[in-house]
Formats: structure tokens, C-alpha cells, sequence
């Protein structure tokens, strides 16, 4: 629903806070738009549990909150950006957090914060993919999707990494004033109204080294060079001199994932470089790493990027 009064946005400050996700929120909801001719825009607080004190920023710089967090349990949206992984917030915190009836938000280790105070349980969510496994495991009541840029879950959005902070400030623009002026929003700021893909383009995949003399680490190395012909489980599994039976049941032990959709990941990450290059047109790269046809690699592509190939290409080219 658009809003049409004044919606009040407060941000958390904090000591050590990096200023790049805060400097996000500032730009979209703290500057007046009288252009966008808007019924109202929004208004923004900056909280902390110690306003008036200036708090150490990362960068060599300080800031200090005019608010604290009484102001910032009465808003309509509440943003926590990046926080401390280590630790749990503050018993204030959580009691302040708890009494939001507006919107809660967070941007990347944000997500830690209302986690700990029990925000998020049952919830479907996201945070930087380098602190998704981490958040899971601290909090297995906590639904973690690594691989997305933000999740919209009720009146609980979270955002993944701090570029992501933009994808979630646009969607909240968006939800409360509608496309047409998160499009203006995006054009003010430079910057494309919705980005294609989510964190899987950037997730590192580890390489698992074979050890000498290793069978499934030897039968890895053996397939990867031969990622543009077309192997089959059973090749694979002879190339370890196993059993094909007994080769999946070790490999998937071993890497958490079946020997054929290993394949495919490493068939998808050697299409990257060759999509970075403009000259190869897709239906070449398909053949090149070993897919049996472009609409067979574009299946797999988008599912496991969140984006295709096109759009991998024109974010990375």
C-alpha cells in the first residue's frame, strides 16, 4: 500500500559501525525530494544507545546520534545495518527491537542483531554469503538463504552483502510509493531500479585439492580437464576405479553434493571468464564446458547464478 503521511525511518548507529551501508540509508531517505511530487516522503532519525556521545567510525572518523532508542522503537521502519557478528546485542537493543510494531530491516550482519533478539525465527532470510552459515548455525530457527540479494518476509526485509543495502532501500521505496518513483530514486543515485542475480554470482567455491593417490580427488582433476566432453557418472567412477554406486555414495560423503551436480558447478564456473569476454557468443561457451545444448546451460546457469548468462555477461563484462 503507498503511504500518503510521513513514514519515519531511524537507523542504528554504533561504535565501529562501517559507514558505507549507513551512508546507504542517508542517501535514500535522509535527503528531501521535493521533485518526486510525493503526498509525503520520509523522515529520518539516526538511534544509538548512547546519543550525544560520538562513536569511533571505521575510516578514522566519528559520528554521534541525536536519538536514542526510544525513537528508535517508535518508528514505521527500523534499519539495522551491518553489525558485529561476535557477541549478542545488547539487552536495550533486543527490548528496543522488540517493541518495533513498524517495519524491520536489516542490511547485511544487521541480520545478527535481530537474530538475537529472536526477530527472525521461522523466517525466511539472508546476510552476506560469508556470514550465512554462521547465522544458521547460531540461530537454527532462522530460515538462511545465502544466494539472494534480499527477502522480503512479511514486515522483516534483509538484505545480503553492502552493495545489497541499495537492492533493500529501493525495494522498501518501492513497496511504500510504488516502481515509478524507485525508478526516479535509482536515477538520482546512478544506479540500475533492480539488479538481475543475487549473491551466488559472487560466492567463493572452494577448490578441494586432491591428495596424492586420493581416487576421488584424482577422478576430480581427471574431469575437469575434460569438461567439454560428455562424461557420465560411470566415467567418473572409473576413472577412481570404483563402482559407480560406491563412487557416488563417497563423493557426495566427501563434498556434500552428488558427483554430477559437482560437474555441473564446475562446468558453470569455467563458463565465467569466457562470458567476461564479449567475443564468445553463448551457444559457443554451451558447447565449449561441456553442456549438450545452450538451453540445457542457460537451465543450469540461472538456477544455480540466480541470473543468465546475458546477465552475468553484461554485470561482469
Amino acid at each position: 500500500m503507498l503511504i500518503s503521511k510521513p513514514h519515519r525511518v531511524a537507523v542504528l548507529a554504533y561504535e565501529g559501525m562501517a559507514p558505507f551501508e549507513f551512508g546507504v540509508v542517508v542517501e535514500v531517505f535522509g535527503l528531501p525530494r521535493p521533485e518526486l511530487d510525493v503526498p509525503s516522503w520520509y523522515t529520518l532519525d539516526v538511534c544509538s544507545e548512547t546519543p550525544g556521545k560520538p562513536m569511533a567510525a571505521m575510516g578514522g572518523f566519528s559520528l554521534t546520534a541525536a536519538h536514542g532508542l526510544d525513537v528508535l522503537a517508535a518508528a514505521d521502519t527500523v534499519i539495522i545495518p551491518g553489525a558485529p557478528v561476535q557477541g549478542s546485542p545488547s539487552p536495550s537493543l533486543v527490548s528496543a527491537l522488540r517493541s518495533v510494531r513498524g517495519r524491520l530491516v536489516s542490511i547485511c550482519s544487521g541480520a545478527f542483531s535481530l537474530a538475537g533478539a529472536g526477530l527472525l525465527d521461522g523466517r525466511k532470510v539472508t546476510t552476506h554469503w560469508r556470514y550465512a552459515a554462521l547465522l544458521a548455525s547460531r540461530y537454527p530457527a532462522v530460515q538462511v538463504d545465502p544466494t539472494v540479494l534480499y527477502v522480503a518476509d512479511g514486515d522483516v526485509v534483509t538484505g545480503a552483502g553492502s552493495a545489497a543495502g541499495i537492492d533493500v532501500c529501493l525495494h522498501l521505496v518501492r513497496s511504500d510509493h510504488g516502481a515509478r518513483i524507485a525508478n526516479i530514486v535509482a536515477r538520482r543515485m546512478v544506479i540500475p531500479p533492480h539488479r538481475e542475480g543475487g549473491q551466488a554470482q559472487f560466492i567463493e567455491t572452494p577448490v578441494v585439492a586432491p591428495d596424492s593417490g586420493d581416487p576421488i580427488g584424482e577422478s576430480m582433476r581427471w574431469a575437469r580437464q575434460r569438461l567439454a566432453s560428455p562424461l557420465t557418472l560411470t566415467d567418473m567412477a572409473k576413472a577412481a576405479h570404483m563402482a559407480p554406486r560406491t563412487y557416488q555414495r563417497r563423493f557426495t560423503a566427501r563434498l556434500g553434493v552428488p558427483p554430477i551436480r559437482w560437474l555441473i558447478s564446475q562446468r558453470i564456473a569455467a563458463s565465467l571468464p569466457m562470458l567476461e569476454s564479449p567475443e564468445l557468443p553463448v551457444e559457443r561457451i554451451a558447447t565449449a564446458v561441456g553442456f549438450e545444448s545452450p538451453v540445457t546451460y542457460r537451465h543450469h546457469f540461472t538456477r544455480a547464478m540466480r541470473t543468465s548468462p546475458s546477465g552475468y555477461r553484461r554485470a561482469f563484462s
